[in-house]
């Protein structure tokens, strides 16, 4: 606790001092349609013929294709009209057909105007709450209790992201600072609300407190060394939505510490629940035979987290890799692209924290589980 108390105030001090407060929310500086929800109710394929407009013989050898959609709308000033859209098929275009439930933009002055709508995605509702709710059921089920605080912790880590973390950010704070005290906030939330107020939690606390310090560091330190903009297609859609500058590195570092918060939590829980069950099978063990025990366990584990996190980042960055590789320029130049660069040093930074928590958490699991008292139940061997 008092390793803790000191850590936790300045996370709730930094969320206070950080959050917008009384700012008014930002506008974005290109206009964004309203979204509207309809039906399709009819679909056809031909050549690209304006409205009115009748094609006259065969149509010539690679004439543009176009999608013609009908769509019944829903909702909106001018719910139950149904428009025309039409579409040029490219590889790109998405594949509507009768009976999808899709979601058009708005932006114009007359709703039954079909030239203020444009076509824009699937409705997706649906099956992703059957999705979530087929995971909650999931949890709950083998977890029972200590599933459903899990689950919790979860939804309190969203809030954390949605109320805090996303409006400082927005407001102009530094977002490595911003995704600092909000990764301290989710995981006093996450790891207690899961595992309880216990010694045992409060290491894994600490543990991942510093794994997290020492990943922002250095991905602070080879970012700045490689000379890392942090200017993707991503952040420079979202610049130019904001209309003003942002830190687009400090967006790049953020990512870095947020991303590798899951993973850091199942490493140090994991390391502290192994130095607590081999104190209570073996009691007579000491600091030091309780440290190497639980390192050769975190071994075994850190293999496999750290190439989940690198998995977990390939997996986000293939297309850009699909991209690099077809360009033909040789490996040295595509690993060395911005985008690539960035991931690189997002993985490795993530992982040089993984494979640091396993010793740090360790020897302090070690020295505070020697010191518990032993229950008169407990095995002796030693």
């Amino acid at each position: 606790m008092i390793l803790l108390a000191p850590l936790a105030l300045a996370t709730v001090v930094g969320v206070g001092l950080l959050y917008p407060w009384g700012q008014p929310e930002p506008q974005p500086a290109i206009l964004v349609g309203t979204p509207v929800h309809g039906d399709v109710s009819a679909t056809a394929t031909g050549p690209c013929l304006s409205p009115g407009d009748v094609q006259v013989g065969a149509p010539a050898e690679g004439t543009q294709q176009c999608l013609t959609v009908d769509v019944l709308l829903s909702d909106g000033d001018a719910a139950g009209q149904t428009i025309r859209k039409i579409m040029p098929l490219e590889p790109s275009t998405p594949r509507f057909a009768a009976g999808d439930a899709v979601v058009l933009s708005f932006a114009g002055d007359d709703a039954r105007n079909p030239d203020s709508y444009q076509l824009v995605d699937f409705q997706r509702g649906l099956p992703l709450v059957a999705l979530a709710a087929l995971f909650a059921i999931a949890v709950i089920v083998l977890g029972r209790w200590s599933g459903l605080a899990a689950l919790g912790a979860l939804v309190l880590s969203f809030a954390v992201l949605a109320l805090f973390v996303l409006p400082a950010i927005l407001a102009g704070e530094n977002p490595l600072l911003v995704a600092i005290c909000g990764a301290g906030l989710i995981m006093f939330i996450a790891l207690y609300l899961t595992h309880g107020l216990s010694a045992r939690t409060s290491v894994a606390v600490l543990g991942t407190l510093v794994s997290l310090a020492l990943i922002g560091g250095i991905s602070a330190i080879f970012s700045a060394a490689a000379s890392l903009t942090g200017l993707d297609e991503d952040t420079s859609s979202l610049i130019a939505a904001l209309g003003h500058g942002i830190d687009a590195r400090g967006l790049l570092l953020a990512g870095v510490v947020i991303g590798a918060l899951g993973v850091l939590d199942d490493v140090t829980v994991t390391q502290t629940s192994a130095v607590w069950e081999l104190r209570r099978a073996n009691p007579g063990l000491g600091w030091r035979e309780l440290y190497a025990a639980g390192v050769r366990i975190g071994r075994d584990h850190v293999g496999s987290a750290v190439n989940t996190l690198v998995m977990a980042y390939a997996g986000a960055a293939l297309p850009v890799l699909l991209v690099s590789s077809l360009s033909g320029v040789g490996l040295g130049s595509i690993l060395g692209s911005q985008d690539i660069a960035q991931e690189i040093v997002r993985t490795l930074a993530g992982s040089i924290g993984i494979v640091a928590a396993v010793p740090v958490t360790t020897l302090l699991a070690a020295l505070i589980a020697a010191r518990e008292p032993v229950s008169p139940g407990s095995r002796r061997t030693g």
